[in-house]
């Protein structure tokens, strides 16, 4: 059987670069890449003013409509999209995440430093291979630094420090090729910030470093020029030591701009920012005397996705069980309301038969007997809210539920004839169902009327009737039933609600008992 997929993309909005991965995910948690984007904004360009320039919101906002054009086409089912360090300290990043709402429709949200060092954890566990010992995790961005010890089971610490390679550049690189001094005082600044992470580290006792994103991604891709790999080698788990960091760190800080962009491996367009996050990463070993480091191409977007599965297993196991996107919905809004299943289950059973047994009776088509499948098995879910009036509820709760596949005429159906399962049948006092056109009106009346005499078979809430049978003789419409025990409950049930069954088929209603035979099917 095909796996069934749902397409996700993530986008990272990042302090240097924003970055956009979509996949393609099966309905049993594994996922595919299907494209990416990237594009370098500089947001943290204007850091010292924490406020983001006329020039570069428009950057960001045009290049937020590329990724919306790129999701379009890709149909993607759900955009997450997180802004991190540079748009939560920014005073304009609201007026920001407003405009990208207005003009792409993307929904940003802003989230903390410690939930981004969650979700990079998250990543990086998937992406590497890890034991029992601890690591120390280190993703270098441009306004923030996420540090995230773990093993390959916990998470035993998160950080994240202001302490980014856009903002430090910014601050502490001045000169065109960094000086001694330059870069004590950088050394300085990020020893006194790092204090918090060296004292989990001597608790927890990580016995490696791995690095993940983009800064540290060209680290590794210049240890791994230095020695010979091929720049198209996948660098995830790409393993280097201290040792030879120190050696690129002593022939690299001190070189000009234009001698930089002549280093293999390095990305133009982190020219600039490459000298703190070197200095930063040759710091961290040193004060944790850790030896060797390893690299992970997993990082923000992926554990966004991965977040996502975990937090919607649910959507993917519904996924595999209702491959059709009406149905699916359907049973997304039954489960969030906690639906009475047998006996919805078995009203939905119970209706179906009978409008199959009079076909030749009735103008319906089999499109009408869907929708009727469909608010059997919703007509109950008002009790989520209430158990008075929850009729009414379920109405309501059809009507805004946002049920994918289907159209307005065909909700508002499904949504009136649960309304109608009980007490009273439509009328054109009743508001809703008057603004409804009159062929809505004539549908909601005619499969209420199946529902109705359905819900009542089943009063008592236990499944009692096991076979129903409709026929039609002269002037009369027979239901020939067959119970575990006394029916009386449930012809009573039925009989009191059989009004518009005998208004849509214009015979006299009775009900008879009958023993199950070996042609009858059992519901």
């Amino acid at each position: 059987m095909k796996q069934l997929t749902k397409r996700i993309a993530a986008i990272d909005i990042g302090t240097n670069s924003f970055h956009a991965v979509i996949v393609e995910v099966a309905s049993d948690g594994s996922y595919s890449t299907l494209d990416t984007f990237k594009e370098m904004i500089g947001l943290g360009s204007d850091v010292a003013q924490h406020e983001i320039s006329p020039e570069t919101m428009e950057r960001a906002v045009s290049a937020m409509k590329h990724i919306r054009l790129l999701c379009d086409h890709q149909q993607v089912d759900t955009i997450l999209a997180y802004a991190t360090s540079a748009v939560r300290e920014s005073k304009n990043g609201g007026v920001f995440i407003q405009r990208v709402i207005d003009e792409t429709g993307i929904k940003i949200q802003a989230i903390p430093g410690k939930r981004e060092a969650e979700l990079i954890g998250i990543a990086v566990q998937h992406a590497i291979h890890l034991s029992d010992e601890p690591v120390l995790i280190m993703d270098i961005g441009g306004g923030s630094v996420e540090f995230i010890i773990c093993n390959n089971k916990e998470t035993f610490y998160l950080e994240s420090l202001k302490i980014g390679v856009s903002r430090s550049a910014s601050i502490f690189i001045k000169n065109d090729a960094a000086s001694k001094s330059e870069l004590d005082e950088l050394r300085k600044f990020y020893s006194g910030a790092l204090l918090p992470v060296l004292k989990a580290v001597s608790t927890f006792k990580p016995v490696e470093l791995i690095g993940s994103s983009g800064t540290m991604e060209n680290i590794a891709s210049m240890i791994s020029m230095r020695t010979g790999n091929h720049e198209t080698l996948s660098l995830n788990q790409f393993e280097y030591s201290k040792k030879e960091l120190d050696k690129l760190a002593k022939e690299f800080l001190f070189l000009k701009k234009e001698e930089r962009l002549n280093v293999p491996g390095l990305d133009s367009k982190r020219v600039e920012f490459i000298v703190p996050g070197l200095v930063l990463t040759q710091l961290v070993l040193e004060k944790t005397g850790i030896e060797k480091l390893r690299t992970s191409s997993y990082a923000l977007r992926e554990g966004m996705i991965l977040d996502y599965i975990n937090t919607n297993r649910s959507q993917f196991k519904l996924l595999e069980e209702y491959p059709d996107n009406r149905e699916r919905s359907v049973f997304q809004l039954l489960k969030k309301c906690n639906w009475h299943e047998k006996h919805s289950t078995h009203v939905s059973k119970i209706a179906l038969k009978l409008f199959d047994d009079l076909r030749g009776y009735h103008d319906l088509t089999d499109q009408d007997r869907e929708l009727l499948r469909y608010a059997c098995l919703l007509h109950d879910i008002g009790y989520h809210i209430s158990h008075t009036a929850h009729h009414k509820h379920a109405l309501y709760l059809i009507q805004h539920a946002e049920l994918q596949g289907f159209d307005q005429n065909e909700i508002s159906i499904m949504a009136h004839i649960s309304r109608y399962h009980r007490r009273s049948t439509p009328k054109k006092r009743h508001l809703e169902y008057a603004a409804l056109s009159k062929e809505i009106r004539k549908k909601v009346k005619k499969l209420s009327a199946f529902m109705r005499v359905a819900d009542g078979l089943d009063r008592s809430h236990f499944q009692n009737i096991t076979h129903v049978k409709a026929v039609i003789n002269g002037d009369h419409l027979f239901l020939k039933i067959t119970s575990q025990n006394d029916p009386q409950v449930e012809i009573w049930g039925a009989s009191r609600k059989c009004e518009l069954f005998c208004d849509l088929f214009d015979k006299k209603f009775e009900i008879l008992e009958e023993p199950l035979t070996d042609s009858d099917a059992v519901l």
